[in-house]
């Protein structure tokens, strides 16, 4: 089995005016947001073998405060490949993934997560892939699991959504 942890990066600042895209920081609200789902993460056992994370400044500084949510060193690429890609370009990176990575993290952006999600969901609670297909919020979290024994097996239609999280929903219920 394989476990792919998709998470939108947290909210970004947009009062920086003229700044590139790939160069805006996180909002104070992203600030307080990814912390919470990284401890939804600790608390529930959802801790990546490998972590693909966009180079975006946004997506950088996400990762940075869900880190410490994780008692050990992981191991973590930073890929150029992840901005503003397509949910098929997304498949490239996941299927290059070491077979001994069994849970990963990809932090990234849309449209191209949700898209994924939806391109790789086959089944998993009915109301949680409605919400995920309606929207995918700064900092949420989408659950996927597959029943191939390596990456490179990874097909459409081919998951099942475990849980879908987004911070609004664990300030209301943290479990």
């Amino acid at each position: 089995m394989r476990r792919l942890m998709l998470m939108r990066h947290a909210k970004s600042d947009w009062s920086v005016g003229g700044q590139r895209d790939h160069d805006r920081a996180l909002a104070a609200r992203g600030r307080e947001a990814a912390p919470l789902i990284a401890a939804y993460m600790a608390r529930h056992g959802l801790r990546p073998d490998k972590v693909l994370v966009s180079t975006a400044r946004r997506a950088r500084e996400t990762w940075d405060l869900v880190a410490p949510a994780f008692s050990t060193d992981l191991d973590v690429s930073f890929e150029a490949r992840l901005y503003e890609a397509s949910p098929k370009a997304l498949l490239v990176p996941l299927r290059a993934v070491d077979a001994a990575a069994h849970s990963l993290l990809m932090i990234g952006h849309n449209p191209g997560l949700q898209e994924l999600a939806n391109l790789l969901m086959a089944s998993g609670d009915v109301d949680a892939r409605q919400r995920l297909l309606e929207k995918f919020p700064t900092a949420a979290l989408a659950v996927i699991d597959f029943q191939i024994d390596d990456w490179s097996a990874l097909a459409p239609h081919s998951g099942r959504l475990d849980r879908f999280v987004s911070p609004r929903a664990l300030a209301t219920d943290p479990e």
